[in-house]
């Protein structure tokens, strides 16, 4: 009886075997292909090279990092976004994006997983009141940048014929 509850218990906590895939990943204005990464159920897991790699995260003891901003994540036990298999490390890029707020479609059987805009990274030209740099031709095809009026009050109107 006691055996039979050791393997229960041992089959309980024993983590799902991921199949060894490859995925192409869509993210801002790039594809990038993922010759290793796991893929089970609704999760992806990525390298943490590869991390970086699809969009500029690196994964510290501080948790997940671009730049200045960095976002904590559990590095072990249970509901960990890291995981050891095999002697290599796996990030669980659908997990961090779904603790960040970022959407994401797949086609797991496909292979195909893509990401849109992660919600603490876009806000920080509305906090600090000054618009993206952009670049359109004039009406002789001059390249202007918003950035060329930067000091100078600008007005700015779209139109669109539908």
């Amino acid at each position: 009886m006691r055996l039979i509850a050791f393997f229960v218990l041992f089959l309980a906590h024993t983590e799902p075997i991921a199949a060894a895939t490859t995925a192409q990943i869509l993210y801002s204005d790039r594809i990038v292909t993922i010759d290793n990464a796991l893929s089970e159920a609704n999760d992806l897991w990525v390298s943490p090279a590869d991390l970086k790699r699809i969009n500029g995260f690196e994964l510290k003891p501080q948790g997940a990092c671009l730049d200045e901003v960095c976002i904590p994540v559990k590095q072990k036990g249970p509901d960990s976004l890291v995981l050891n298999r095999e002697g290599k490390k796996w990030f669980n890029l659908t997990a961090f994006a779904r603790k960040i707020g970022q959407t994401y479609v797949a086609e797991a059987t496909e292979g195909v997983w893509s990401f849109g805009e992660i919600p603490v990274l876009r806000g920080g030209f509305l906090d600090s009141a000054i618009a993206p740099d952009f670049a359109l031709p004039d009406r002789k095809g001059k390249t202007v940048r918003l950035s060329d009026f930067r000091g100078k009050k600008v007005l700015l109107l779209t139109w669109a014929s539908w």
